[in-house]
């Protein structure tokens, strides 16, 4: 096995090991926006990633993403909020003026 081989096995490597943090990052951001939702009595319609890119914030280098989500507060009306997470901590929300 040569040098470059032993590279190109390492990176496919280390690609597949971030692919499932990113995955685990998102299954995370479903469930804490699900529990928002529930804790502000809102309902949880659809949750996307929007962006995703290295962080050097907040002391390490980590994964930041932007979500997506579509709520409803009554029932009939749709409304879009945004989650941007550090890892699997999410760090702000923000939601527009909705309809109870």
């Amino acid at each position: 096995m040569t040098l470059g081989e032993l590279v190109l096995f390492f990176l496919l490597i280390l690609t597949g090991i971030q692919f499932w943090r990113i995955r685990s990052i998102s299954e995370q951001a479903y469930e804490q926006i699900g529990h928002y939702c529930k804790t502000h009595q809102l309902q949880l319609l659809s949750v996307a990633r929007q962006r995703t890119r290295l962080s050097f914030k907040y002391g390490k280098i980590d994964w930041l993403s932007t979500f997506a989500f579509e709520f409803s507060g009554n029932g009939e009306d749709r409304y879009t909020g945004h989650v941007d997470m550090i890892g699997k901590r999410m760090i702000r929300t923000n939601l527009p003026p909705y309809k109870i």
